[in-house]
């Protein structure tokens, strides 16, 4: 199976005028289709979104070391980049439960560029050094996660953010293993305040 990645353009985008840019990582055993559930949102919210797709199943630095998944972000964010004029002070990297744990883990060694980081029901959060930046995060997760306990950002990344210095913003939903569109819409409000 050939796995490569989308970009949506809102209809209002104007090269004129740069727009926010959303970089979404899906789950494991995921695709970039998954995030088509936000073109509404994103049209209605003037975003570029940008969905890569994981170069095996799921994310490397699920397995161990960052590899052929960054080079291939790395290249979408150039193809982007080189298309669409983007504001560099809106560049949000989300995610959802392996893609959650990647952008916890990316997004922090390369807060240069992310401006935000959300991270909807992660597993983990292991970047490399250096740490750059600061990047906002956004953490959901649902109460009654079976796939990844909600205990592990309640009282786990959440805490561990906050003590290193970034400003977390969480919210915890009565849910399983999903992203129920209110949360949907409340990162990307979030990413836009």
């Amino acid at each position: 199976m050939v796995r490569g990645g989308l970009i949506y353009v809102p209809a209002s985008y104007s090269p004129d005028s740069p727009a926010p840019l959303l970089v979404a990582l899906h789950g494991s055993g995921g695709f970039a289709g998954s995030w088509s559930r936000l073109f509404d949102a994103c049209e209605e919210r003037g975003i570029v979104l940008m969905a890569p797709d994981s170069r095996a199943s799921t994310w490397d630095r699920v397995h161990g070391a960052f590899g052929p998944d960054v080079r291939f972000i790395d290249s979408a964010l150039t193809y982007t980049f080189e298309r669409c004029a983007i504001q560099p002070e809106r560049i949000g990297l989300f995610g959802f439960s392996d893609g959650a744990s990647y952008a916890l883990s990316l997004g922090v060694s390369n807060g240069d560029l992310f401006t935000h980081i959300a991270a909807l029901s992660p597993g983990f959060s292991d970047p490399e050094e250096p740490i750059v930046g600061s990047p906002k995060v956004f953490i959901s997760h649902g109460s009654a996660d079976r796939v990844l306990p909600v205990a592990i950002s309640r009282t786990g990344l959440v805490p561990m953010f906050e003590m290193d210095g970034y400003a977390v913003a969480y919210v915890e939903f009565e849910g399983l293993h999903e992203i129920p569109p209110e949360v949907a819409s409340q990162a990307l409000d979030w990413f836009l305040a």
